[in-house]
Order: C-alpha cells, then structure tokens, then sequence
C-alpha cells in the first residue's frame, strides 16, 4: 500500500514514515500544502494521511482542490488542535 504524508513537522513525519515503512507501508512525505497537492494529483496513493495545519495552503484546503479535480483517494486528517 502506497501512503501519500502531508506533515509540516519533520520530526514527526520522520516518526509516522519510519512506523509506516517498518509495518511494510511506501510513504512519500510533503512538507507543506502546495506540495501536499501536487504530491496528491501526481503520486498514485492508496490514502492520504493530511495535517490539516499546514504552510502555504492549509489541509482543508488541500482536500477540498483534490476533491475538486477528482481526486477520490481516502484522506486521513490529522490535527494538534485542541478545539
């Protein structure tokens, strides 16, 4: 399975990735929401795994592009926020 990782923190997307690949998962990691998207429209992912606090286009505004140009792949949203 192919997991595409939008995460603006390195360190913790290093954490995710490593736990994902040791559990026999491809990852491919975006730091930021443009590259989030582009990663989305250009890489064939089984699910997306999307901060949705992130630099340069926020997370739900990733999903809602990637909906809109029919990209249906499963989103996964994560968040630190406590609100």
């Amino acid at each position: 399975m192919r997991i595409l990782l939008v995460e603006d923190e390195k360190d913790l997307a290093m954490i995710i990735k490593q736990g994902l690949e040791e559990e026999g998962y491809v990852v491919e990691v975006a730091h930021d929401g443009e590259e989030g998207l582009y990663m989305a429209e250009n890489y064939a992912a089984d699910v997306v795994i999307l901060d949705i606090m992130l630099p340069k286009l926020d997370g739900l505004s990733v999903l809602t592009s990637m909906r809109k140009k029919g990209i249906n792949t499963p989103v996964l949203m994560l968040t630190a926020r406590d609100a």
